[in-house]
């Protein structure tokens, strides 16, 4: 048994059922001879994202495995990889190799040396006895620390070698979850009791630790509302009346008023990072901030209480220590809170509705929010946005529900990262409606793989906003692309039909003109996606420059 040989069989133990890939490494035809699916792309950062996408959804249960070749594949996967760094995503990306002799001959490419700081971990098999123990640390660091991309050289003559029997020893690691030190939950608890206006910041650490039933017990045990970072999204059910929506660069209004005007913020499962793409935290307030990584306490905020663990076991420490303080009652006006939370709402959706529900054509990006709201059943669906425009407008006003109903993503803002995740997602979710909300611009980047989807049979749906323009660069209000470049060279506009690009690949294409067609189309959608059909749904939509900003 050769290296890569081993390599599959590895993958198969650990439970590996597909991988994504592009275009050639000989790890393809090794998984596919015991029974691993491979999924090929059209382009090795789509293969990623894709990968990307299945990991998201899968709160470090499973991984997203992908496979590219050496050189330029190794070369057109940074982007991907890029985009997981940032969020901290747990993907497995296999890449080609040169040959040992020729690793550091100018110019081939060595990711061992060149993805230093890109990646979580990254390592070259120098040895075919090398192979059991590369893939016993890639699958720990997958499990455990900081989620990351973790990336593995198949050096190419060394992979090929036979794997001595004796070095065949590989054994599956485990997860490893800690719990911070006893006093600090001490004061952390003594300090939400104490807490005047309390708000929980709520990361996407919430759901890959599995704590979203935990996170809402904290919440009504000390009657502090929620607000949810953009890849938080769907932590915590918006439905419920301690529910302050989530933010990107936009939020609600209720968020908007917690976030500025609350004395303590307890952070879970968060880096608070400071980004474009996240709200800023006011100054004034007692942080308390939970992270399963060190290096994020005090990084960009000072954290008056650092609880370094597992943000599941963080919360169950929390809530029996403040039911402890407290006699089992907890702590502040439950129902109070939850009248000042929904009048705050109320304020804000008087300016918005009747945004949301404006027929005026074309149709504004607010209108085919809505109709995803009136029209798909959230615990049944899976709906992400991509960069820019989409993003922003869909983030405050999609209603998020059960965990993973909606995939928020975006430190690095790669366009066209849509739909391959949902590809991704739908692998995961197979029973799920999967759509993604884009612009014309991103289709750009990666719309070939709708071809993708239809041929592999992961039904997805595309609702594509096709205004001729890139909206967060085209607006009077937006962006830094001002009129002598757009209305002398057509910079940011662009045309497409692009119903008709989908069904030249395979999918379904829709049209939609008017608010009376929308609802139509995404049950069709729907139904067409149960049946293994891709559907891309082309919507005339506006130059969208009205933003819910604060």
């Amino acid at each position: 048994m050769n290296g890569i040989d081993y390599i599959a069989q590895i993958l198969k133990q650990e439970g590996v059922e597909w991988m994504a890939c592009f275009p050639s490494n000989p790890l393809i035809s090794a998984v596919a001879r015991v029974g691993i699916r491979p999924v090929a792309f059209r382009h090795e950062r789509g293969a990623v994202m894709a990968a990307d996408g299945f990991s998201r959804i899968s709160d470090r249960q499973k991984f997203g495995v992908c496979a590219v070749q050496a050189q330029a594949g190794a070369e057109n996967a940074m982007g991907g990889i890029a985009q997981a760094f940032a969020d901290n995503i747990p993907i497995l990306v296999f890449l080609g190799g040169n040959n040992l002799d020729r690793l550091s001959v100018k110019p081939n490419f060595t990711a061992a040396r060149t993805y230093q700081g890109w990646v979580k971990q990254v390592e070259a098999i120098y040895t075919p006895n090398q192979v059991g123990d590369v893939m016993r640390r890639a699958f720990h660091a997958l499990r455990n620390g900081t989620p990351g991309p973790v990336v593995v050289e198949l050096t190419g003559d060394v992979c090929d070698q036979e794997v001595p029997e004796a070095a065949r020893t590989y054994k599956s690691p485990k997860i490893h979850r800690q719990v911070p030190e006893a006093s600090a939950i001490e004061e952390a608890a003594a300090a939400l009791i104490g807490a005047k206006r309390p708000v929980i910041w709520a990361g996407q650490g919430v759901m890959f630790s599995g704590g979203a039933d935990d996170l809402r017990e904290l919440a009504e045990l000390i009657a502090a509302p929620v607000f949810c970072t953009m890849p938080g999204k769907s932590a915590f059910d918006e439905r419920h009346p301690l529910a302050l929506g989530a933010g990107s660069g936009t939020t609600t209004g209720p968020a908007n008023e917690w976030l500025t005007g609350s004395d303590v913020m307890l952070a879970l499962g968060t880096s608070l990072t400071r980004s474009p793409y996240a709200q800023k935290i006011k100054p004034g307030k007692t942080i308390i901030h939970n992270t399963n990584n060190p290096d994020e306490l005090n990084k960009d905020e000072a954290a008056d209480i650092g609880l370094v663990g597992d943000t599941k076991l963080t919360i169950q420490a929390l809530i029996a220590c403040i039911k402890a303080k407290t006699g089992g009652k907890g702590t502040g006006d439950r129902a109070r809170t939850e009248a000042e939370v929904a009048a705050a709402k109320a304020t804000w959706m008087a300016k918005w509705t009747p945004v949301l529900t404006d027929d005026s054509e074309p149709l504004s990006y607010y209108r085919v929010i809505q109709a995803l709201n009136d029209t798909l059943d959230p615990e049944n669906s899976i709906v992400t946005h991509d960069a820019g425009a989409p993003r922003d407008t869909i983030v405050p006003f999609y209603t998020a529900t059960t965990p993973h109903s909606y995939v928020g993503w975006g430190k690095t803002t790669h366009l066209g990262f849509g739909i391959p995740l949902i590809i991704g997602a739908k692998m995961a979710q197979p029973g799920k409606f999967c759509m993604n909300l884009m612009g014309d611009g991103a289709f750009g980047m990666s719309g070939t793989d709708i071809e993708t989807a239809a041929r592999s049979g992961a039904a997805i749906t595309t609702v594509l906003l096709n205004n001729s323009a890139m909206a967060t660069y085209s607006g009077p209000t937006q962006g830094t692309i001002g009129k002598e470049a757009r209305e002398a060279y057509g910079v940011s506009t662009m045309h497409g039909d692009y119903a008709k690009i989908a069904e030249g690949m395979g999918a379904v294409g829709l049209r939609v003109n008017t608010a009376a067609e929308l609802a139509p189309a995404l049950r069709q959608a729907q139904k067409l996606n149960a049946e293994g059909r891709t559907v891309l749904i082309d919507v005339k939509a506006n130059v969208e420059d009205r933003r819910s900003r604060f």
